[in-house]
């Protein structure tokens, strides 16, 4: 049993993203958490706001949340066959973004979240909204990122961007293991340096350990030279059928260039092409 938490501020990215986890875990038993977190807590920290308590706010709020939750619901009934493996929870809950996603994860025994983000927008062109990178960066759970323009194909394959630099624990590569093993997919590791240099003792035992981890699964390694990890990324992805891009979380300095980069030109893959990041349990 699978448990999803599918956080939503009702939006269309939001919508997509519940979209995609329904048809991405459609063979599988599944607890999906439907959760909007409502901002009524900090609106104010004082007793009322205009003559109004807090309290009250808070209470009108969730009940609206609550509304738009079975709003969502029915329309999952109606866009989608019943599938006896897969039930649906709401849940409305007030406070900070970030702290209330934590408790939730600890308190549901969450799997993974799945979460929408619009990508860049804005003269920054950040590639990842602020929550969505809040929580695959402050939340220590797996979490699969659904761009604005994903939309659910089968998995063919996963490129698995790394510089070999840290050592993998199971815990990190079982999620993409069970992908592999779900759709049959081919997983393509892409070691991407600024030159040509061979590889560390650290690396070779890094990038030997992934070798053997993944021996039973269709795999291919490649190595590309580029000064700028995005680019890289966008010229293996139009150049291959990718269909998910998967990291490590700790390996910060190193997915902060894939998914932070704030200088972007001709870069489509924070658009099109989920992203699954693994972090320590």
């Amino acid at each position: 049993m699978k448990h999803i938490l599918l956080p939503t501020d009702f939006s269309d990215n939001s919508w997509n993203a519940i979209v995609y986890a329904i048809h991405f875990y459609e063979k599988m038993d599944c607890h999906f958490y439907l959760l909007h977190i409502d901002k009524a807590s900090a609106i104010s920290t004082t007793p009322s706001v205009y003559g109004v308590s807090v309290d009250v706010v808070s209470s009108t709020y969730i009940a609206n949340s609550k509304e738009q939750l079975k709003y969502f619901i029915k329309r999952i009934t109606q866009q989608f066959p019943k599938n006896n493996s897969h039930k649906f929870f709401t849940l409305s809950d007030t406070g900070s973004f970030i702290e209330t996603i934590r408790r939730h994860v600890y308190e549901k025994k969450i799997d993974t979240i799945v979460m929408g983000t619009k990508g860049a927008t804005g003269l920054k062109k950040i590639l990842i909204g602020s929550n969505a990178g809040d929580v695959i960066t402050k939340v220590k759970c797996t979490a699969l990122i659904i761009p604005e323009n994903a939309k659910y194909t089968q998995i063919k394959e996963i490129a698995f961007p790394t510089d070999y630099s840290l050592s993998y624990e199971i815990g990190h590569l079982q999620p993409i293991a069970e992908i592999l093993e779900r759709y049959q997919s081919a997983l393509r590791v892409v070691h991407i340096s600024k030159k040509i240099d061979a590889l560390s003792a650290t690396q070779q035992r890094n990038k030997d350990l992934l070798e053997e981890y993944f021996t039973q699964y269709t795999k291919s390694f490649h190595q590309l030279t580029n000064s700028k990890i995005e680019e890289a990324i966008q010229c293996f992805v139009e150049s291959r059928n990718t269909n998910m891009i998967t990291m490590i979380a700790k390996n910060l300095n190193y997915f902060q260039q894939i998914l932070f980069h704030s200088k972007i030109k001709n870069i489509s893959y924070h658009t099109d092409v989920p992203f699954l990041v693994m972090h320590d349990k």
